[in-house]
């Protein structure tokens, strides 16, 4: 795999990061993506009804419109989460809007959701899957998954999610369900008690009813926050095993500020990600599995920077892992680092499947954590 984004690097980060993502999205559509494949069948996962080559994921919010699915594929991923797509376009919250602390390797957001829209995002998803059926099966090709939002100025939250449950089902592997962003007003209300068990009822029934067979209905997701406390944490987890759903992502960003933050950052409004979220997110994500006694698959998202960071959040409970900020800091090259780090912690650990390793660290007796 060549890898130039060393070389790319200085100038990427001497950019405002909004327009670096520009940039970067930019030089992936020309066919500028490295290439790579690591096929060991130890990683090789079966998680809500599919088969994963790989655990390593692209979190939602890298390609918020579909655009450079292939190429991210092409880069070793499992599977990339596009979105969040909201029913209609939008402009998002006012720039600037992102913050990078570099030291620390995290960035804080306050993007609120912008994009193109459904009707252009359902467009690209569907010359992705055009373009696969071309290319015939590969069973190393990764899987793909859509973040559903709604709009800032929405009506009925239940109707822009049922809109995009509904558009996208027939082109997707999963669909999650993201009521944990802090910078949609009102977003985070969702994972009441209350709010949620209507939701999930209302898109679970919503799902049960399109004209799918139930063996092509995509996994429904629900992506919850890591400011969540323990009581709030054990009543999404009964939603979730009481309504079926597939799987959960843990976590969203923070809105917790450390004291190892930059100064400067402290009060710049919006939800922090990266290194600084690492224990936080994986703490949470320990507490899911404990709380759904090891029978729902999660996700574990959130600080994610190399394959001892991965490794822990399987142990912690997590069957598949995804990363953005991560790839933010260390480019392409953190693709292979992860993986062949993962199939090194296999043989070191005398495993001989990556699914031998999920959870092996969660004590199912403990008391819930605070993770705050």
């Amino acid at each position: 795999m060549i890898n130039l984004y060393p070389l790319a690097k200085p100038l990427l980060m001497a950019m405002e990061p909004e327009q670096a993502h520009r940039l970067t999205l930019r030089l992936l559509k020309t066919g500028l993506a490295p290439r790579f494949c690591h096929d060991d069948p130890a990683l090789r996962c079966d998680v809500f009804g599919h088969r994963f080559p790989n655990p390593l994921g692209l979190a939602a919010g890298f390609d918020k419109d579909a655009e450079v699915l292939s190429p991210m594929l092409d880069m070793g991923f499992g599977f990339v989460e596009a979105g969040t797509v909201t029913p209609l376009p939008q402009d998002g919250n006012p720039a600037p809007r992102m913050f990078r602390d570099a030291q620390n390797r995290s960035v804080i957001n306050r993007l609120g959701f912008p994009g193109k829209g459904l009707e252009y995002f359902a467009a690209r998803v569907s010359d992705f899957r055009v373009a696969a059926a071309q290319k015939g099966a590969d069973p190393l090709r990764g899987l793909l998954g859509v973040n559903i939002g709604i709009n800032k100025e929405t009506v009925s939250a239940f109707e822009d999610y049922s809109r995009c449950l509904s558009v996208l089902a027939p082109v997707a592997d999963y669909i999650t369900v993201n009521v944990s962003s802090p910078n949609t007003p009102g977003l985070r209300d969702l994972q009441s008690e209350n709010m949620l068990d209507a939701l999930l009822a209302g898109l679970m029934a919503v799902l049960g009813a399109l004209d799918i067979p139930p063996v092509a209905r995509p996994a429904l997701l629900l992506k919850v926050a890591p400011d969540l406390t323990p009581d709030q944490r054990a009543g999404v987890a009964q939603l979730a095993l009481r309504h079926r759903i597939s799987g959960l992502v843990v976590s969203n960003t923070t809105l917790e500020r450390p004291a190892a933050l930059a100064p400067a950052l402290k009060d710049e409004a919006g939800g922090l990600s990266g290194r600084l979220l690492k224990d936080k997110a994986c703490a949470v994500l320990a507490d899911f599995y404990r709380l759904t006694r090891g029978q729902l698959p999660l996700v574990g998202v959130g600080g994610i920077e190399n394959a001892d960071d991965a490794w822990r959040r399987i142990r912690a409970g997590a069957s598949l892992v995804q990363v953005y900020t991560g790839l933010v800091y260390e480019g392409p090259a953190l693709v292979p680092q992860v993986l062949k780090g993962l199939s090194a912690r296999l043989r070191d650990a005398g495993l001989r499947h990556i699914s031998e390793a999920v959870g092996a660290d969660v004590d199912m007796n403990a008391e819930a954590e605070e993770a705050a």
